[in-house]
């Protein structure tokens, strides 16, 4: 269904010149690389806006498909792109990508959207289902382009982000669980309560300096205090939205790296809290794929968990991240005021 589709809005700041290139830009788009995917690309004024993956529909013909491409149509025009790319992997038992690119593409073109590009690949290779010229694109298609040779790929690293993972459950297993969240010391200190608003907040400070100056790690018993004290202070409702806003633009990919690595080790009982904020963090970012998978280990943690089913609903709407970027610094200076210009209330909400 469109709510669980990996969503990426402005993540690639680049331009597509060639069939190649959107090839390899998908996995730096949707953060690695897909199979048995419907992917949309939006284009607004040549430049990449939105990108949308979604699991390859069993029934090309069904109501649920035909409910699932009015939903990527909506969210393309909702966008405001003048163009899309679209490709499809199918899955090697499948030869129906050609009927499926056509059903999506002549509901894109019916919304008054030109499609621009649409490739199928299938058993390691890709054709264009726009493209009659055999010597460009021969009926058993070309071989798969290695894109950490490409263009896009040398772009992408140079501006510091990663290569994509190899696939969905890499990316999936990049925010499971360590061993520390299952040791008995460290839980019990997770556990301790009756930490103020005030403190907690502190700790955030706290821990966050640690990464910022590169001294996490220098003292392991130190860094594990004060982590599980951030653990279990994010419980706190005042105490999580503070955390929320405490990011800058610059401080973005340390905050990322701060909040992975607290999820990796938080116990049972209080992993929600931190999956939220890096889901958070990680759409504001453009990082859809990653937003996702950690709301999935926040539901599982906490089914009724309030800000998880929140920001699966704008993470659905794909309501842009600059959008989500301003209510976030509105709500933050209140947030402070709150915590440190009031009287010390106990962390005890979980």
């Amino acid at each position: 269904m469109i709510g669980q589709c990996d969503t990426a809005l402005s993540a690639l700041m680049t331009t597509l010149t060639s069939p190649h290139d959107l090839l390899a830009a998908i996995p730096f788009l949707i953060g690695y690389h897909p199979t048995d995917s419907l992917v949309l690309v939006s284009l607004r004024d040549e430049s990449v806006g939105m990108a949308m993956r979604v699991d390859y529909p069993q029934d090309p013909f069904s109501e649920n498909t035909t409910r699932l491409i009015d939903s990527l149509v909506m969210h393309l025009l909702r966008e405001g792109g003048d163009g899309a790319l679209v490709v499809a992997y199918a899955p090697i038992d499948r030869n129906d990508a050609g009927e499926m690119l056509d059903i999506l593409a002549s509901a894109i073109r019916a919304s008054g959207i030109s499609v621009r590009e649409a490739l199928q690949v299938h058993a390691g290779r890709w054709r264009s289902t726009l493209c009659n010229e055999n010597d460009c694109c021969p009926p058993l298609g070309r071989e798969l382009p290695e894109i950490s040779a490409s263009r896009i790929a040398a772009e992408q690293v140079a501006t510091g982000r990663p290569m994509p993972f190899l696939d969905s459950r890499a990316l999936t297993d990049s925010i499971s669980s360590l061993e520390l969240s299952l040791d008995p010391h460290f839980c019990s200190r997770v556990a301790i309560p009756g930490t103020s608003q005030k403190v907690g907040a502190i700790c955030v400070i706290d821990l966050a300096s640690r990464f910022i100056s590169g001294a996490i790690g220098a003292d392991i018993v130190s860094d594990q205090e004060l982590s599980a004290k951030v653990i279990s202070a994010l419980g706190d409702i005042q105490v999580r939205d503070f955390a929320l806003g405490s990011h800058s633009e610059s401080t973005l990919p340390i905050y990322s790296m701060m909040w992975r690595y607290l999820l990796r080790i938080a116990p049972v009982g209080y992993v929600a809290p931190v999956a939220c904020l890096l889901a958070a963090l990680s759409y504001e970012n453009g990082d859809g794929a990653l937003a996702n998978r950690c709301l999935d280990r926040a539901i599982k943690d906490d089914p009724t968990y309030s800000l998880a089913t929140l920001l699966r609903r704008v993470f659905s709407a794909a309501w842009p991240p600059e959008a989500f970027s301003a209510m976030r610094k509105e709500l933050h200076p209140k947030v402070c005021a709150s915590i440190f210009d009031a009287p010390a209330v106990l962390s005890t909400t979980r």
